[in-house]
């Protein structure tokens, strides 16, 4: 009975210390391949006119792709509406986009607020999406934010991308998430399309954006390093 017992021990021990090596052994080869991936270069389209100012931004976790509030392509505001807002601060002159996770955007606002059920649920896309956009009046570069210039054609495509990033309601808007959970006085969030995962980030979605429109992107990135690897001599 007792040696029974035993083997029995053996094997649940055997079975739990090879889940937990394919567990260690699959989160080394998505850090590998993170990695490597990112390093390699999408290069910019060639001859690309300089016409409309955009913007990387990072929190040091998150990409946001920022772009002029109002200008002859698009007014942003007319769907990211300024009273959506604490703020209501119809002169911002910039708007941040970011596409991720809602049970992040909405339930952790801090690291130390992160739930396991959250973290499990993203990782493997079980959890809806949110956009989450942020209002500016103005966009200073530094080692967080990049400007890179796109033309007007290219920042047609990077407009469809994020339009078609927004679930819509039966006449086409964008619809809002009613929520205190925001961030400051000036943002607010929105359903979304698309699910997140580990292999679909918030920082896969803003890569995207630049592959979409044409400019300087990773292959394939997880994280905002990668992205503002390419960027770095800015």
């Amino acid at each position: 009975m007792r040696n029974s017992y035993i083997q029995s021990v053996k094997k649940v021990a055997l079975y739990t210390g090879k889940i937990l090596l394919l567990f260690v052994g699959f989160i080394l080869v998505y850090l590998a391949a993170g990695y490597c991936l990112s390093r390699i270069t999408v290069e910019k389209e060639e001859d690309s006119k300089e016409e409309i100012a955009i913007y990387i931004m990072t929190n040091g976790v998150h990409t946001d792709i920022v772009m002029p509030t109002c200008n002859e392509v698009v007014d942003w505001s007319k769907e990211v509406k300024f009273e959506n807002t604490i703020a209501k601060d119809s002169t911002c002159q910039y708007v941040a986009m970011g596409w991720g996770d809602k049970g992040f955007y909405l339930e952790t606002p801090d690291w130390s607020d992160l739930k396991a059920s959250v973290a499990f649920n993203a990782a493997f896309g079980l959890s809806s999406t949110a956009v989450h956009t942020t209002y500016y009046s103005r966009v200073v570069e530094d080692e967080t934010c990049k400007k890179i210039m796109v033309s007007k054609s290219q920042y047609l495509r990077l407009k469809e991308y994020i339009i078609n990033s927004f679930k819509k309601d039966e006449n086409g808007h964008f619809i809002n998430i009613q929520t205190n959970a925001n961030y400051g006085k000036k943002d607010a969030f929105y359903e979304a399309n698309g699910s997140y995962s580990l292999f679909h980030t918030c920082n896969t979605w803003a890569n995207s954006a630049l592959k979409t429109s044409g400019q300087k992107c990773c292959l394939w990135t997880p994280f905002d390093t990668g992205i503002f690897l390419k960027y770095s001599n800015k």
